[in-house]
């Protein structure tokens, strides 16, 4: 039975879907902003989106998002609510001008755009009655900025985290596995952490090491060729990006592949186990993609590396935006090759305290009895000794659900 936690796509009979299934979502994924990225550039957009009263703004304290008593619901914020960390008009000069004007010594609230959500999905301010219209697009506009005390605003960020807390709110812990939002807030908060984060690990230029600065509404890092922490405009550095090289820096995202392979005659699933989970608990086989690598060919190499395993055909099954701080988890189901090909052998990467290959029967079994988050102890129902596995939240256990329901037997046409 699916959790209500998981998006939900549209049930549609597209050839597609006949010949491969229907395409599986996964936590952190199902958004329902549409995030307009050509208009992080439109300063009247940002302008009157930002000063709508309808506007709402996600609060992030060291990356963890503000959410109600109960912690299964975002909570938000209004514009005038953040003033003091933003100013009364965050995107009133355009990239050149913020450029022109850059401080080093100032501390700079980033103010995320994220989108606009037009269908009324997400929390918003239930007493606006006006709704927000620019051009074609009408909704609620959604920003996210980080109060996270620091430098000359840490007591602007500290009274205004004093307030929302007066107000029974409070900052999730927003470890992956202690998350509880539905599933398009769980993505609107996915997308508002990776960005900051990002935002946070790149103060300065990969290139010359000068101080950098958020431009395109928290998307984009430039360094600027001029600093007026002394008055005047002094010139910086020389630094490539502003010749050559333009576009100093956009967000990173990590590919990592994560796969469920199975035995050569489909009976079993390799899964493995690392030092520090519970015993008993096993999980999929993951690793980062390297440069100049295929999937396919990154599915392979990590999976002969950390348990020698040598697989063949893969296949791509669904994926997972994994803001921890910033992968997407391309999941894939890949079939060992038989013969000596399904040999465990373990000496060649330290990673993986045990691998084995389970029968799908157990692996079915675990399922309904064993699912639990890594710092949980196991559910009610389940036998000491007996396999545990991953939580449906994670990739991991869509994968082993995938291979123990047959998704990789081809659908009869």
């Amino acid at each position: 039975m699916p959790t209500p936690l998981l998006p939900v796509l549209v049930d549609e009979d597209s050839m597609l879907s006949q010949k491969f299934g229907r395409e599986t979502a996964n936590y952190f994924s199902g958004s329902p902003l549409n995030r307009l990225s050509f208009l992080r550039t439109d300063h009247d957009f940002l302008r009157a989106a930002f000063a709508h009263p309808s506007a709402a703004v996600l609060l992030m304290n060291s990356l963890s998002p503000l959410v109600q008593p109960d912690a299964s619901q975002l909570a938000i914020a209004t514009a005038d609510d953040v003033l003091h960390l933003t100013g009364p008009d965050p995107f009133g000069k355009k990239e050149d001008e913020l450029i022109g004007d850059f401080n080093s010594e100032d501390t700079q609230t980033v103010v995320l755009f994220l989108g606009i959500d037009e269908k009324g999905e997400l929390p918003s301010h239930n007493d606006v009655q006006d709704t927000f219209a620019y051009k074609n697009f009408r909704g609620t506009p959604y920003f996210a900025i980080d109060v996270t005390p620091r430098g000359t605003l840490a007591d602007a960020a500290n009274a205004l985290i004093t307030a929302v807390l007066e107000k029974g709110f409070s900052f999730h812990d927003a470890s992956p596995r202690a998350m509880g939002l539905e599933a398009g807030q769980a993505a609107t908060y996915g997308q508002a952490r990776a960005l900051l984060d990002w935002n946070a690990r790149n103060p300065f230029c990969a290139q010359c090491g000068q101080r950098t600065l958020s431009v395109n509404a928290g998307t984009k890092r430039v360094c600027p060729p001029t600093d007026k922490a002394t008055g005047a405009a002094v010139d910086r550095l020389p630094c490539a990006t502003r010749g050559t090289v333009s576009n100093l820096s956009f967000p990173r995202t990590d590919p990592t592949v994560i796969m469920a392979i199975i035995s050569a005659d489909g009976s079993k699933v390799l899964l493995g186990r690392q030092r520090r989970w519970p015993k008993f608990w096993y999980s999929t086989l993951a690793g980062f993609q390297e440069p100049g690598e295929s999937i396919e060919e990154a599915v392979r190499r990590e999976v002969w590396e950390e348990s020698g395993v040598r697989v063949g055909r893969v296949v791509l099954h669904s994926s997972q935006p994994w803001p921890f701080p910033a992968s997407l988890m391309i999941g894939a189901v890949g079939q060992a090759l038989s013969g000596d090909g399904e040999t465990i052998f373990l000496g060649h990467d330290a990673e993986l305290e045990d691998a084995r290959w389970v029968p799908l029967e157990e692996a079915r079994e675990a399922l309904a009895k064993g699912v639990s988050n890594l710092g949980e102890p196991a559910p009610e129902g389940y036998a000491k000794g007996k396999l545990r596995l991953p939580p449906p939240l994670a990739i991991a256990n869509r994968l082993i659900t995938s291979v123990v329901e047959g998704w990789w037997v081809p659908p009869k046409i």
